[in-house]
């Protein structure tokens, strides 16, 4: 009996023995064929890590030249130009424009101070004046230059018969165009900086513009916008409606003479005749990086491109012809230029050699050719623009 119960417990721990092991080859049976899917997915991951390296460089170099550029709302002329502008710069990787639809000049400011990836902006030659007391933006003037002056947009003043002048308009409700315009943001500016106390409204110029026709509601409409204006060439005006002359003076900071003439409004302004007006200059303006940032290099090398292809823009056909009319030599009132487009400008100068320490010398011709690309069929604006640089290598000589 003891050796047959002996006999069993042997026998069961045998069998016990044997289940387990069997268990164990099992168990590393399935353990190998594990280690071999996660070999298997590893390589197959691994594979991959060269293309992505690939990838990577790709996205680097895409991102490594492009410039982002707020322009404007798509029915306005800020995003035509900075469109024109992308196309006669583009370099594949090496240098790309983007331009990016906004709400507007104005906002573009906020955009270049705070928005990811924009380093350019247009910009209207009176945000200075807007910002400038603003305590949320402080220094404005030293945290964005400008590159060149673009397009002017003009003042008109358009007044009822029984206004002759600007202070007739004292105290008078004035309609400014709608909150976001460039007339409802400038117009109030040049208001005040002209002394003029009015009674602002900002509703739709075509509503204004009617009750103007029918009473005394509104003594006046201001728009700033380039000439010539579709309203003020379509519709037939009662007698004695005309536009205001404001004449420049130094009051007029962050603006530039301008005028309207027969040719731009022939049934408001008789033949021969020119009225005085300002222009608010939009400019290319941009984000002052310090200089060993890689975005002030991305703008540095913007620079390159536009001075070396901006003629392009104004002898190519298929850009827009205000084109014709900027002078990249052409100061900003209250702006200061972006260093590396002053330091090519300054290269137009002839700077005098060690051995020669004498003034500098202007080259004439040069100018007079440029003056002439910028304003082709109008001799007195060529020698206005020649004068005008001649004054301003003066000034830098001193």
């Amino acid at each position: 009996m003891l050796v047959s119960r002996c006999s069993r417990a042997i026998a069961g721990a045998l069998l016990t023995l044997a289940l387990l092991g069997g268990a164990w080859f099992v168990g590393s049976a399935e353990a190998q064929q594990q280690l071999a899917q996660a070999t298997t997915k590893r390589a197959k991951q691994a594979a991959p890590s060269a293309q992505m390296s690939a990838e990577q460089k790709r996205k680097e170099a895409i991102n490594s030249w492009t410039v982002g550029l707020a322009a404007g709302r798509t029915e306005g002329a800020p995003l035509q130009f900075a469109a024109e502008l992308a196309r006669v710069v583009d370099d594949g990787d090496n240098m790309r424009v983007l331009p990016i639809v906004t709400r507007g000049p104005f906002d573009n400011v906020f955009d270049l101070l705070y928005l990811r990836g924009v380093d350019a902006a247009i910009v209207y030659g009176d945000v200075l004046e807007h910002f400038k007391n603003n305590p949320e933006i402080a220094g404005i003037a030293k945290r964005i230059n400008f590159l060149m002056n673009l397009f002017p947009s003009e003042l008109h003043i358009f007044v009822r018969p029984e206004i002759n002048s600007l202070k007739d308009l004292e105290g008078k409700a004035v309609n400014f165009n709608t909150v976001g315009t460039a007339a409802a943001y400038s117009g109030p500016i040049i208001f005040k900086q002209l002394g003029i106390n009015v009674d602002a409204q900002f509703i739709p110029h075509n509503v204004a513009m009617e009750a103007m026709r029918k009473g005394d509601k509104f003594a006046a409409t201001v728009w700033v916008s380039s000439k010539p204006l579709p309203p003020f060439l379509k519709g037939n005006f009662p007698p004695g409606f005309k536009f205001l002359p404001v004449e420049y003076s130094d009051k007029l900071e962050y603006y530039l003479p301008a005028y309207l003439e027969s040719k731009d409004y022939p049934a408001l302004i008789p033949e021969g005749q020119r009225i005085e007006t300002i222009a608010v200059p939009a400019l290319l303006a941009v984000y002052d990086w310090p200089r060993d940032t890689d975005r002030y290099q991305r703008v540095s090398r913007l620079v390159d491109y536009i001075y070396d292809r901006f003629p392009r823009l104004q002898s190519e056909p298929g850009y827009h012809p205000k084109w014709k009319d900027v002078n990249l030599a052409a100061s900003v009132p209250g702006w200061k230029r972006f260093q590396p487009m002053q330091d090519k400008l300054d290269k137009i100068v002839k700077a005098p050699t060690p051995a020669a320490p004498v003034r500098p010398k202007i080259d004439h011709a040069l100018a007079r050719a440029q003056a002439a690309r910028a304003a082709p069929d109008d001799p007195r604006e060529q020698e206005r623009l020649f004068q005008q640089f001649i004054e301003w290598t003066k000034q830098r000589q001193n």
